[in-house]
C-alpha cells in the first residue's frame, strides 16, 4: 500500500520559468543588479576619499570653499547654493515618483507632465553643477591643481578655517597636499555623478518622447517609466552621501 502510495504521489517540480513567482520582470532584476554594481563604484572612491581625509593633518573647510551664491558678489553664505541643488534634485526624484504612479494607473497626461518635470529638475541641477566647477575653477581649485612646490601659501590658504590656530600652524606643510587632495576627488567624484544625472536626463527624455508617441498605451503597460525611475532615484540617494562626505563633513 506504502508502494503504490508512493509510485503515485505526484512529483513537485521547480519553476521552470515563465512568469517569475517574485512577480518581478527580468527587466527590473536587472536594472538592480546594474544599481548594485554601480554602488560598489561610488562606494569605493567615497571610501577612498575617506581613507585620504582620515590621514591628512588639515582638509579644507567646505564653508570656506562652498561660501558662493551666483550673482551674490563676495557674499558668504557657506552651503547655500549646493542645499538649493540638493534640494532641485530631491524634487525632481519626487516628481519621478508621481510619474510612476501615474504610469501605475495609465494615465498618460500624467506621465507626460511629470516626466517633463523631472527632466527640468535634472537640467537645472546640471546647470548649477556647471556653475559651482567654473567658479572654483576661477579660484584655482581643478584637477592637479596645487602641485606646485612654490605655489604660495596665499594660493589655497583661503580654503582653510581661519579660526583654528591648529590648522593655520599645519597649512604650510600639508595644506598644498590637502588641497590637491581635495579637489581631485571632489572632481572626479561629483563628475562620476554628474555624468549620471546626465544620463538620466537623456533616459528621461527618451521615455517622454515614447510616452508621447504612445508607445507604452500601446504596450498596455509603463514598466519602463518605473524601471528608469529606479536610475533616478538612485542617482537623488547617491547625492545624499557625496553631499554628506564633502559639503557636510
Amino acid at each position: 500500500m506504502s508502494q503504490a502510495t508512493a509510485t503515485t504521489a505526484p512529483e513537485t517540480k521547480m519553476w521552470g520559468g515563465g512568469r517569475s513567482p517574485f512577480n518581478v520582470s527580468y527587466g527590473k532584476i536587472m536594472m538592480w543588479f546594474f544599481l548594485l554594481s554601480d554602488s560598489f563604484t561610488f562606494g569605493a572612491l567615497l571610501i577612498a576619499y575617506g581613507t585620504t581625509r582620515f590621514f591628512s593633518a588639515v582638509w579644507p573647510d567646505p564653508n570656506q570653499v562652498f561660501k558662493s551664491f551666483p550673482f551674490m558678489g563676495e557674499a558668504n553664505l557657506p552651503l547655500l547654493f549646493v542645499s538649493l541643488m540638493t534640494f532641485i534634485l530631491i524634487m525632481s526624484s519626487v516628481t519621478m515618483v508621481l510619474a510612476v504612479h501615474a504610469g501605475h494607473y495609465g494615465d498618460k497626461q500624467g506621465v507626460i507632465k511629470w516626466m517633463l518635470w523631472t527632466i527640468v529638475g535634472g537640467i537645472c541641477f546640471l546647470s548649477c553643477q556647471a556653475w559651482e566647477w567654473t567658479h572654483l575653477h576661477s579660484e584655482g581649485g581643478w584637477w592637479g591643481s596645487f602641485t606646485d612646490a612654490s605655489t604660495p601659501i596665499s594660493a589655497f590658504h583661503h580654503f582653510f578655517s581661519p579660526h583654528k590656530e591648529a590648522v593655520q600652524a599645519a597649512l604650510p606643510a600639508h595644506g598644498m597636499q590637502a588641497t590637491h587632495d581635495f579637489f581631485n576627488y571632489f572632481f572626479t567624484i561629483t563628475g562620476f555623478h554628474g555624468a549620471h544625472v546626465t544620463s538620466g536626463v537623456i533616459f528621461n527624455i527618451v521615455i517622454l518622447i515614447n510616452t508621447v508617441n504612445g508607445t507604452y498605451e500601446r504596450r498596455g503597460h509603463y514598466e519602463m517609466v518605473e524601471k528608469v525611475g529606479l536610475y533616478w532615484h538612485f542617482v537623488d540617494l547617491v547625492w545624499v552621501f557625496v553631499f554628506t562626505c564633502f559639503y557636510l563633513l
